[in-house]
This record gives C-alpha cells, sequence and structure tokens, in this order.
C-alpha cells in the first residue's frame, strides 16, 4: 500500500478543463486506485471539502474552487496486465484524433463503461492508457454488442459543444444492421415511442409503448439478399436500443441480437458463422467543437460482418 496523501489533507485547485464536472467524477480521475465505493464514503461523511464548505456527490467543481481531500491509502497496484493488454489494442482503432477530439473504431464485444459484470469499460482502459491525459470523456455511448465509431472529447469545452449539438438534433448517426426479412421501399421513418423497463433480473429493456419517450429512425435500403436485407439506420433521437426495438416491432428482428431478436434464427445464424449481433455505427457527421467545419468520421464494416453478409449473398445466389 501507499498513502496518496500522507497523514494531512491536501488541496486541489480546480483547473479550466475539470470546470463543470460532478465531484465524484472528479474525485475519481484524481484519485486513481481508490475505489468508487471509498470516494462516495467520503463525501457523505463530509471529509471531502469545496472552498472550505461541506458538498455532495451531485456538486459541480468550478474553475478555480479549492478541493479538500482527507488522507487517503491506495493501493500500490492501480492497474494490472489484463488492463494495459486491452488498452493497447484500442491503439490501433483510432479514426481520427487532434486536441479536441479522439474518434474510435471500437469492436464489438467491448463495454464503453465498466460495470454490470465489467471491471473495465473502454474509457477506464483508456485512461490507464493515458495516464497524462487531463481529461477524457464519452461524448455518447454504444451498446456493448455494437461495433463502430465513438465519439470521445480530450476538453471539457469540446464535451459541453458536442453534447449541445445532440440535444439540438445536429449530430447524425448511421449504423448498417441486416435483418431478416425482404425490406420494401427505398427509404421508411419509424416513428413509435419507447419506454424503459426493467426485468426480474436488473436487466433493462425498452419495448414500444403508448406514452412513451418519443422516437425516430429513418430506414433506408441498402441491398437484398435472399431472405435479408441491409439496412442503413439513421437516428433522429438517440434512445436506449432504438434500432433494435424499432425494426424489431415492423416485423423485422436484426440478426444476432439476443434481447429483441429472433432467438431460434439466431441459433441457425450462430451456426452459419454470425456470432453477435449485426449492428455497426458506420458514420457519424458532426461540426467540430473549436472550428465549426462539419466532419465526417466512418468506419467500415468489420470483417466478421462482412464475410456473413458474403455468405448470406452466396446462399441467395444459389436458392
Amino acid at each position: 500500500m501507499k498513502e496518496l496523501s500522507k497523514d494531512s489533507a491536501t488541496w486541489h485547485d480546480v483547473a479550466e478543463d475539470a470546470a463543470g464536472q460532478r465531484i465524484d467524477n472528479y474525485l475519481t480521475r484524481l484519485l486513481k486506485g481508490v475505489p468508487k465505493s471509498h470516494i462516495y464514503r467520503i463525501l457523505r461523511g463530509g471529509e471531502v471539502r469545496v472552498n472550505s464548505g461541506r458538498i455532495g456527490p451531485q456538486y459541480r467543481v468550478r474553475l478555480g474552487d479549492r478541493v479538500r481531500i482527507p488522507p487517503i491509502r491506495v493501493s500500490q497496484r492501480v492497474s494490472h496486465p489484463a488492463t494495459v493488454s486491452s488498452a493497447k489494442r484500442v491503439a490501433p482503432r483510432i479514426v481520427y484524433e487532434d486536441e479536441a477530439l479522439l474518434v474510435l473504431d471500437k469492436a464489438a464485444g467491448v463495454a464503453v463503461h465498466g460495470g454490470s459484470g465489467v471491471s473495465l469499460g473502454l474509457i477506464e482502459q483508456l485512461r490507464h492508457a493515458r495516464p497524462d491525459a487531463r481529461f477524457l470523456e464519452l461524448v455518447h455511448r454504444l451498446d456493448r454488442d455494437t461495433s463502430g465509431v465513438l465519439l470521445l472529447a480530450k476538453k471539457r469545452s469540446a464535451l459541453t459543444a458536442l453534447h449541445a449539438q445532440l440535444r439540438a438534433g445536429h449530430v447524425k448517426k448511421f449504423y448498417l444492421a441486416l435483418v431478416h426479412g425482404v425490406w420494401q421501399g427505398p427509404m421508411q421513418d419509424i416513428r413509435v415511442p419507447l419506454s424503459k423497463y426493467v426485468l426480474a433480473s436488473g436487466e433493462r429493456r425498452v419495448s414500444v409503448r403508448e406514452g412513451g419517450l418519443a422516437s425516430h429512425t429513418r430506414i433506408r435500403l441498402r441491398k437484398r439478399r435472399g431472405d435479408y436485407s441491409l439496412l442503413e439506420a439513421e437516428l433522429k433521437t438517440g434512445r436506449t436500443h432504438q434500432i433494435r426495438v424499432h425494426l424489431a416491432h415492423l416485423g423485422f428482428p436484426i440478426a444476432g441480437d439476443d434481447k429483441y431478436g429472433d432467438f431460434a434464427l439466431n441459433k441457425q445464424l450462430a451456426r452459419a458463422g454470425l456470432k453477435r449481433m449485426f449492428l455497426h455505427a458506420c458514420k457519424i457527421v458532426v461540426e467540430h467543437p473549436q472550428t465549426g467545419s462539419s466532419m465526417a468520421f466512418e468506419a467500415p464494416l468489420p470483417v466478421d460482418l462482412e464475410r456473413f453478409l458474403e455468405h448470406v449473398s452466396t446462399v441467395a445466389e444459389t436458392a
């Protein structure tokens, strides 16, 4: 064990790039290796002070705030080989990077955040890989089983600007999905309300429900292959599992979807080579938070999905 602050409290001045963060997130970044449970314990106990006053976990730090942190003992081992190797695997998947943005092509099976049985998510891995980064936050999220373009901010100002674009509907997000069924028509808008609920197991789900949140997905047909259709889905709103639920509601479940798909069909698809959900975030268009220029970031269809699409095409041609 090593002591972070020895026998006395330490004081930290909040810099510009940290301004606006919740105090619990600020402490998590500052106190690497300290369990979140301990951070919340010292917050609830009033041991953390800001400008000599007590604050709660919801408090957002401001530029120039003086944060008092009590003596804390943390484990000397703040990372392990699995963490480092996972972080290194992220590096080749960088699509774009500058002083404000980091754009990744996320692999399927990688959670963007730790929790729910995942010790370290992508964001935690990146922070371990970049210990000198003063700020690194997700701009949006992708489901664990969804691959593709993921946008991160390297400055608080960039995160704020991009979140404003998301709220205003100025960010365009496009996905590729392979569905079972013959899609009709070149384009269709799906507008049905969605509502979250929780299973007895604690797992979250989403369903179409009157009175739910307004949700809008625009679907374009890319190609048909036998009993399957490759679709481009543009998110007009960003609800949880929106594309998956919208398509399943219309009778076109995404191939390999283990939550809303055709489970019997999924078993057949797995034997044919599809080991995960065929959903890929292929493109995102944003205004650069510093220059205002429109920028489009793209990620090609992963090899496993490309191969399965070729398999489906071959089967269709020989049928």
